[in-house]
Formats: C-alpha cells, sequence, structure tokens
C-alpha cells in the first residue's frame, strides 16, 4: 500500500463532507466495539496527547479532479467511531492534515478544491474542537495563492498551519520560487507539516515484493526535501520557520553526520554559504515520532532533542495503533521528555490548551 495520493474513481454527489481516509485515500475500517477512554499518565499525572499525524479526506473537493476516496464514509457520521478508536488508544487530540494530491491543478481550480477543503476542515474542527485541530491546504504550486490561503486559513478559519508534500510536480522545496509561502508561515508562526508523495522519478527500481515504494520511497523523498532545504540555505533565510517532517524526517536524521562530512571533505560541492553545519539544521526541525522502534526513536532523540519529537499514528495506517506506547517504553527518556513527546511540544506550536 501506498502512502501516495489518493485513488482515482468516479465521483458521486452525495460524496460526504470529510473522509477519514489512509495515506491511500482507503477508507478506514469502522471500530465496532466500545472503547473506554484510556488516560495516559507519566509520573502520576495524566498527560494530554496529540497526535500530529492523522489523515482524512473531503470527497467534495477530490470531485473536481475526478478523485474519490474508496468507499468514503461520512466524517460527521461516522466521528464516534474515529474517536472510539481514539479513546483506546490513548490519542486526546488529532492535528488532520490531506495529502496533496492537486499539485498539478490550474490556479482557479486549485483555489477553489483549497477553498472546500479548508472550509470543510473548519467547520468540523469548529464541532469537534476538544479533540480535532487541522493542518490547513495549500496550492504550493502556486506560491503567493499559497502564501494567501495560509494566512486566511489561520486567520480568519482557526487552523493551525498547513500541510504540505515532499516536493511539488518534481520541483524541491527548496526552490527560490517558494520563497513567499516560507516567509509567510514564518511570519504567522505557524506549523507545517511535511509528509512525503513518493519518489515517483524511481518508480521502476520500486516495484516487487515488498512495497518499497512505501518502505524506501517515502522516507527517501522526505531525506532529500529536508536536505535541499539544509544546503540550499532556505533554512538560514527562514530561520523562524516551524517545519515538522513525517516518519521521523526519513532517512536523515539516521545517517546525518555523512552530511556534515561531505562539505568537510569536498568543500566545493557546498556551493551555498551556510550559517552552521548540515546536522546543526536538525535541532530547529521537527519530527513525528514514527520510526518504530525504541532504539530509533532514542536515535532520533540523541541526533535532535526530545522537544523536537511529536506523538504521530498516521492514521489509520494500522501500524502505529501503539504509538503511544512506542514513547512509554522507550527506554532512557525522562518524565518531562516523555511528556513533551506526547502532547507538551504539539500543544504549544498548535495552539492546544494541555489542560483538561
Amino acid at each position: 500500500m501506498s502512502e501516495a495520493e489518493p485513488r482515482q474513481a468516479g465521483s458521486r454527489p452525495n460524496d460526504p463532507a470529510i473522509a477519514f481516509v489512509d495515506c491511500d485515500g482507503a477508507q478506514a475500517a469502522s471500530t465496532q466495539s466500545q472503547a473506554r477512554r484510556r488516560e495516559v499518565v507519566v509520573a502520576g499525572r495524566r498527560v494530554k496527547t496529540v497526535d500530529v499525524h492523522a489523515h482524512c479526506a473531503v470527497p467534495q473537493a477530490m470531485a473536481l479532479l475526478e478523485r474519490r476516496a474508496d468507499r468514503p464514509a461520512l466524517l460527521f457520521a461516522e466521528t464516534e467511531e474515529r474517536i472510539r478508536a481514539m479513546d483506546e488508544q490513548g490519542i486526546d487530540v488529532e492535528a488532520l492534515s490531506i495529502n496533496p494530491y492537486w499539485y498539478a491543478a490550474e490556479r482557479d481550480l486549485a483555489a477553489e478544491i483549497i477553498r472546500i477543503q479548508n472550509e470543510r476542515l473548519a467547520e468540523f474542527c469548529a464541532a469537534n474542537g476538544d479533540r480535532f485541530v487541522a493542518f490547513a491546504t495549500v496550492a504550493l504550486q502556486h506560491p503567493d495563492l499559497a502564501a494567501e490561503q495560509l494566512e486566511h486559513a489561520v486567520r480568519r478559519l482557526g487552523l493551525r498551519g498547513a500541510a504540505v508534500g515532499g516536493s511539488v510536480e518534481g520541483e524541491e522545496l527548496a526552490n527560490p520560487r517558494f520563497h513567499p509561502f516560507w516567509a509567510k508561515a514564518e511570519e504567522l508562526g505557524a506549523l507545517i507539516f511535511m509528509h512525503p508523495m513518493g519518489t515517483r522519478e524511481l518508480a521502476s527500481r520500486l516495484t516487487g515484493s515488498g512495497g518499497l515504494d512505501n518502505a524506501i520511497g517515502n522516507p527517501l523523498e522526505t531525506t532529500i526535501a529536508l536536505s535541499h532545504l539544509i544546503f540550499e540555505g532556505t533554512l538560514d533565510r527562514f530561520p523562524g520557520l516551524k517545519l515538522c517532517a513525517a516518519h521521523g524526517g526519513g532517512y536523515l536524521p539516521s545517517y546525518a553526520g555523512r552530511s556534515d562530512a561531505i562539505v568537510e571533505a569536498f568543500p566545493e560541492r557546498k556551493r551555498v554559504p551556510l550559517k552552521k553545519r548540515p546536522t546543526e539544521y536538525l535541532r530547529q526541525l521537527y519530527f513525528d515520532s514514527l520510526v518504530f522502534t525504541g532504539e530509533g526513536l532514542r536515535h532520533l532523540i540523541a541526533e535532535t532533542a526530545a522537544g523536537q519529537i511529536m506523538l504521530g499514528t498516521d492514521y489509520p495506517y494500522p501500524w502505529t495503533t501503539t504509538a503511544v506506547d512506542h514513547i512509554l517504553n522507550t527506554p532512557g527518556l525522562t518524565d518531562a521528555e516523555r511528556v513533551a513527546i506526547l502532547g507538551g511540544t504539539a500543544s504549544s506550536l498548535l495552539g492546544i490548551d494541555p489542560d483538561f
């Protein structure tokens, strides 16, 4: 199963306002059991948990590009089912995001897609404010428009930042033409959640067994995107930018030392002057906790900082239903670090009340 754009299907006039989907756009299975709300406790105190990585879709907007999630379920009708799943997993608040499928759309069509999506997200979160917040969608292929959409979403609609892909139709996010968007995000202090869309240029090498387009392709795109943002000087130009990379930042934190080594051994390859060593930029980025093992999370924290990591479930993928326990059971963390990862940092960045 790929975590790329939603699958294409015909539209129907009665498509729901918002649907919970997986990264392929497939409807999440309903939770039939009545789950008691799990209360997450650290050092004897209940902690509010915030999931920064949860997917949904707006079929009304998808229909404009003749796309539709498989078996879409009306979010408002399915809210109780989703909340039961959250309660069972120990998730108090989800930050909803939509993977970009509209980056090839021309300006007017893209504007309408974004308008519909952001308004539906805002309406849903307003009706369920104690359990959900949302990242805005933006037409990043039109950077000036994306900047306007971000400002409107944050200032007028109450959305908490924006979700973007790891590239835009083959263009790197470090391309100077995207500077107006990064400048607006920095100005607003808005958190930008970056989710990869896969490495299509390597499609022929990622076929076969193992789902390599997902297993390798997604973290690889994140690695490439972050590396360009560092080496092209984007993070120097916008030092106040708040950017969270999905899936633990891909491979970059695991092998970041090579980025330092390349500029030391081959200084001529660093074509843009940087204000600090490449690895130091990891500490001005944020990452979700989707690295699957305690050792992976421990290493991610060692390369960045506990305050840079936030809980992510990748809902509704079935592989992260134990995301809370992943954090609670990772050895070597202090209570304060666990609280920060579980929800403290996300609450601060997303404007969520950390208390109940």
